[in-house]
Parts: structure tokens; sequence; C-alpha cells
């Protein structure tokens, strides 16, 4: 037997998150020392223990829940206290709170017992200060000892102090290692890394214990916003009370994940996902802020600025940076993971998507009402990444975007599917760099498109080049991608053979302009056979596909946004009268998925049929809650109400799903240039629509 660090598991962890903290524990609450357990603040583990015990057992676990953004309460029971009766007579209510660089926990004891119930309960706390990618490793770590009672230095933070809640605390206790400050206290006896009280509770009474955690952290590249959240929370009613549920989760999710660059606290954008992507991922963050335009566009406006701002300007190998080039990670410092050799410097550009889609993203802002003075600044680094389309994405010169990491020490592959086998043909073989991606090639040819419409807009030249541009590569594609199965390929290798598996990223193409009615018509065909949506959702890889498997990262699971792209771009083509029924029937997969996952929808689940166990299989290392895969209910509701603005035109096109095949549905507090605006889909798919600013036209279907 090989003896090999392994990843650790996710799937049954519960998240209590307001980036850029997070609590990760088990569902009965505890934190113990092991596998991804601990709080984590930007990119460290600052507590790797926090376990509760009563009278030195552990309390026995009935009910969790996630009450809001960073708010989680635990269920527990000692049934050694109290009556020796069937019914509990003493309960335990732990409910945590996080904030930006603090937790705190208040910690229940209730007893219905007929006479006083006394006990001890103790709370057991380490702290390691690992790395997260060390974590992520499945690296053995050492518990720290405290540096020394008392508080940290006078910057440290001071959300959670004692005179918020009028109780008396002792000094607490330290940890600290490279730079980072972690401080705990609470309203019992302290000793060492043990929490003690001494508690006697009355018939009928409670009594509620307290402790705090607060960390100083100077050197994360993070930080949590100062202002309210950048987009509406719309009010939501339907006869699917699964979009209800599935919204009001998904929108405390986003509201928890808000994050900034440390020093730039003017400009938030979303953090891709807990645990060990919350920070700015460039393909992440803004197909998160795309699939968020219709609640409004200040967080596009942000994430577009901080991806701005951190633009490629030279040629660097090691990092992927190349002149006009998106970024597609953040970290503190470089990212190793020894196990397959990745060391991703802490500013890391192998990407090939990003740089497209930061396009498109401005080009739909505007199309929604970013004001013109906003777009305008965005301007030169638009077109920046234009010119890298054809100057430094295209290495080889053959007119497709590639990719190979030349580092050795990169990503092997550099997609939204960047697993190392993801890139496989029909017969299980995987394909070798430099690589061309399908889905790569429809970005391409809508930013080009997009930065024109822009240039002609604000009376900037090189229209007309970059709509050549976006031609030329069309017909390149229809000569190089299809293959025999009536579908475009995967992808391109190195020898410009096609990669003939049949994947999902064939359905980002849909609404980019690249394809034809008639192609978009053969692969809405080809995606919607059992082989590919016979899952909760949509496959990343056909089940007939030699290299299928339903529990691969990237070969045969279902994937959140994935799914939810695909919908929105069935939803917004001209033919969505004949995709709708696909649209619905993939919506449905998700929402099912959502009820199962108690609506915090994962980064991706088990593509198992459906009849195998009537509920998906949880992908056991998925990140909960992740930016994209929330974001994916906003663009379920999008899809189904189908209002699709263009101010700067003055007019807007008003196509929901035919049919209402999501039943009746009310979403109220929509953003249109600022404008609050409401659309009602009801039964027979009749939609109307109010509250669109003063110059803007409706045209319906």
């Amino acid at each position: 037997m090989h003896d090999h660090r392994l990843q650790p598991l996710l799937h049954d962890l519960v998240s209590t998150v307001m980036a850029p903290t997070t609590a990760l524990s088990g569902a009965d609450g505890q934190i113990r020392p092991a596998g991804v357990q601990g709080l984590f603040h930007a990119d460290a583990r600052v507590l790797s223990q926090a376990g509760l015990l009563i009278d030195g057992r552990e309390p026995e676990a009935v009910a969790h829940a996630v009450l809001g953004p960073g708010v989680s309460r635990f269920v527990a029971l000692a049934r050694r206290l109290g009556d020796p009766t069937p019914d509990p007579t003493v309960r335990i209510d732990r409910v945590r709170h996080v904030t930006p660089g603090s937790m705190s926990e208040e910690i229940t004891v209730a007893s219905t017992a007929s006479t006083p119930v006394t006990c001890t309960v103790t709370l057991r706390l380490g702290c390691d200060l690992a790395p997260i990618e060390a974590v992520k490793s499945g690296d053995t770590t050492t518990p720290l000892a405290p540096i020394r009672p008392g508080p940290p230095d006078p910057s440290a933070s001071s959300s959670t102090t004692s005179s918020s809640v009028g109780v008396e605390v002792g000094e607490g206790v330290v940890w600290g290692d490279r730079g980072i400050r972690v401080w705990v206290r609470a309203d019992g006896e302290m000793s060492g890394e043990t929490v003690l009280w001494r508690v006697a509770v009355e018939p009928g009474e409670r009594v509620t214990l307290r402790w705090w955690v607060d960390v100083r952290d100077p050197e994360a590249v993070v930080a949590a916003p100062s202002g309210a959240r950048e987009w509406s929370r719309p009010q939501v009613s339907a006869d699917d009370a699964r979009l209800v549920r599935l919204a009001r989760q998904s929108l405390d999710d986003l509201e928890s994940l808000r994050l900034t660059e440390t020093g730039a606290p003017q400009d938030t954008f979303l953090g891709a996902g807990v645990p060990w992507f919350l920070t700015l991922f460039g393909r992440d963050s803004i197909w998160a802020a795309r699939m968020l335009l219709p609640l409004g566009t200040d967080l596009a406006a942000g994430t577009l600025r901080v991806l701005a701002r951190r633009q490629g300007t030279k040629l660097d190998p090691a990092s992927g940076e190349a002149p006009g080039k998106i970024m597609h990670e953040l970290r503190r410092h470089e990212f190793a993971l020894h196990a397959n050799r990745l060391r991703l410097p802490a500013a890391y550009y192998g990407t090939i998507d990003a740089t497209p889609l930061w396009i498109t993203l401005l080009h739909d802002a505007w199309r929604w009402g970013l004001p013109d003075g906003e777009v305008a600044a965005l301007l030169p680094a638009m077109e920046a990444a234009l010119g890298w389309l054809a100057d430094h994405g295209d290495a080889d010169g053959d007119g497709f975007l590639e990719y190979i990491d030349t580092s050795g020490s990169g990503l092997a592959n550099q997609g939204w599917k960047d697993s190392g086998d993801a890139v496989r043909c029909h017969d299980g073989s995987r394909a070798e760099p430099p690589i061309a991606l399908v889905e790569v090639q429809g970005y391409a040819y809508e930013a080009a498109m997009a930065g024109a419409a822009l240039l002609d807009a604000y009376g900037r030249p090189g229209a007309e080049r970059w709509r050549d541009y976006a031609g030329r590569l069309a017909e390149r594609f229809r000569a190089a991608f299809w293959v025999d199965g009536g579908h475009p390929a995967l992808a391109l290798d190195r020898d410009k053979r096609p990669v003939d598996a049949l994947t999902s990223n064939i359905g980002h193409l849909l609404g980019t302009g690249i394809l034809t009615p008639d192609e978009e018509l053969r692969i809405a065909a080809v995606l919607g056979d059992p082989a590919m949506s016979g899952a909760f959702g949509l496959r990343t890889m056909s089940s007939g596909d030699a290299g299928f498997s339903p529990l691969s990262y990237h070969c045969g699971s279902v994937w959140t946004h994935d799914t939810a792209i695909v919908i929105t771009a069935l939803a917004r083509t001209a033919l969505s009268t004949q995709l709708g029924g696909l649209a619905a029937e993939l919506a449905e997969g998700l929402l099912a998925a959502a009820e199962a996952f108690g609506y915090r929808l994962p980064e991706l689940h088990a593509g198992d049929d459906r009849e195998l166990m009537g509920r998906p299989v949880p992908y056991p290392a998925a990140c909960r809650p992740q930016a994209w895969s929330a974001a994916a209910a906003i663009a379920i509701l999008h899809a189904a109400t189908g209002l699709y603005p263009d101010v700067p035109a003055g007019r807007a096109v008003l196509r929901p799903l035919p049919g209402a095949p999501l039943g009746a549905l009310s979403v109220r507090g929509l953003r249109v240039a600022g404008a609050s605006v409401d659309v009602a889909v009801d039964g027979s798919g009749k939609a109307q629509v109010a509250g669109l600013p003063q110059g803007i036209s409706l045209i319906r279907g």
C-alpha cells in the first residue's frame, strides 16, 4: 500500500463564513484537530481545535443550521444530566458568529429537569497557523504553544470586545507566528489552551457561556469591504418553493464572500470559494460578477477595476504574465502543493480564459447600465486585453487561443477545467499541449465583438480590426473543431488534432455568436442526450466517453456554475423557443440538487444517473459555499424571467423561458441602470415588467 498524503474531505463539514474568515466544523459544531477543520483567516488556519465537553464527554448532536451570513447554530443534548426519562431534559445550543478577523460563540445550557443541574463545561483549543496549501495537501501539522497570556498589541481587531456583551473576561491566551497574532478570551476560567466553566442551572432556566477569538494579520492580501453589499437583494416568489429557498441561501452566501484587496477597499469582488479559494480568482470572480449583473453593476465594476490594476505588463514565464493578460489568482505567498509539484507564484497568471471574459464582463455591465465614466476609465485596460488576444494568447500564430505551461511548476491545464487529466480524447487518452480549448474560442469571438462595440460607442479606433478578427476566428473554428459525432471537439492538441471527447465545454459556445443557428441546435441536441444531461445537471463529460467517471473532478461530475452557464446561454439565444426545454430540464436538475444540499449548492457533485440514489452523491472535496455556484441561483432566475437590457441602445428585450417550465415566478428588485425593476411570469409564460428607467423601450420576444 502506498503511504501518501490525501486532500481532506469537505462534503460533511459546516462552513460559517464572513470573508476573509471561515470556520469549518463537523455537523455537531466541534472543530477537531483533523483534516480541514478549523478557523481560517486569509489563507492561514488560526485555530485548529475548538472542542466542547460536558463533564468530560462530547454532547450528542441532533441538528444544525446556517442562519445567515456568518452565523450558524448547533443543537446537542447532554442526556447524562437531568431527569432519568426517555425525554432529554438538558440541551446545549452553540451559536457561532464569524465576522472578518474574528469569531465568537455563545454556548447555552438549558434545563427542563425537575431538579437543579450542575456540570463542568470545558473548551479545548489548539492553534497551528498552518497555511491553506499545507492543509489542502494533507500535511501533518504541529500545534503551537501559546506565546504569552494577555492581549495582543493595540492594533489587533477589537470587533468582539467583552464590553460588547457586558461580561467580565480575563486576559486570555495568544498564539503567534509569521506576523499573525491570535487572541482567545472567554468569560470562564482559562488555563493554557483550555477554558472551563462551572455551571449550575435551575429547573426551567438557562445559562449562557461566551468565548471570542480575534486575529491580527497585517500581511493578508485580502480584506473585508467596509460598505454595504454592492447588489440588490430581490424579493422572489414562485410556485416552486425551491427557487425561493435557493435564492435566499445563495444571496446569504454571496454576501459572506465579499472581499477587497488590502489597501484598496473601494473595489469589491467575490472570493472564489471556501476554503481553498477564498481570494481573488480572475475567472471565478468574473463569472460570478457576470451572473449577478441583473442585481446591479457595482460588483462587476469593482471586479473589473481590481483585475485591471493587476493586468499584465511584461512577459514572465514563471508567473504566466504577459502584456494585457488578466491574472488567475492572488495569494499572500507562493502556493505550493507538493503532491503534484505545483508551485504557483503569489500573483499567478496561468489562465487562458480570464482575459476574454474580462472584456465580455465590461461589455455586459455597460449594457446593464454601468455609468459611462466608469466604462470609459476601463477602456485602456480593455484595449490592452484585446491586444493580448492577438499578440500573446495565440503563441504559434494559428489563429486560436492556446496555452502551455512552460515553467514546469504551473497549471498543466489553464481553462476552467484545470486538473491535470481534464483534457481527454474519446478513448480516454490525454491531450498534449499546447492546447486550444473549444469554449475559449467562443469567449474570444464574443470578446472581440464586444470590444468592437465599445470602441465604436466611445469613438475609439480599431473596431473593424476586431470584427475582422472575430469573423476569421469563426471560419477557422468551423473548419477545425467539428468532429464526426456531430459536435465540436473539446480542444485541439499540439498537432492541431481534435480532442474528440463530448464535454460540457461546448455548451459555453451557445450565445457567443461564433455558431450559426443550425450549429446551436446541433449542440443543444447532443447536450440534451441522457449521456450528458442524465444526472442532476449537465455532466462535464459524456458517460459514453472512456475517460468518464462520475467522481472525476472534471471528467464526469456536474459543476453548478457550468450547468448554469449553459442554462443562461440556452435561454438568451434567439432560438430560445426551441432550446428552452433543455434549459428547464437542466435547471430542474440543479433545483433537485439544491434541495438535497440544503440549498447551499456545492462547487460540484457526482455525475451519477438520477435513478441511482434519487439524490446527488456529494463530491467529497467540493467547496461550499462557492461564488459562482451561489451566483447560479441568480442565473436561473434571470433565465426564467428573461430580461435582457441594452441601456446604451435605449431598449430591453423581455424573453422568458417559453411556457413557464419552472412555474409562475416573480422577482422584485432587479437593477437596470440603477433603477429597481420587477419582472413577473405567470403560469402560461406571459411576462410583465415594471420600473424600467425612462427612455428604455421594451421589446417582447
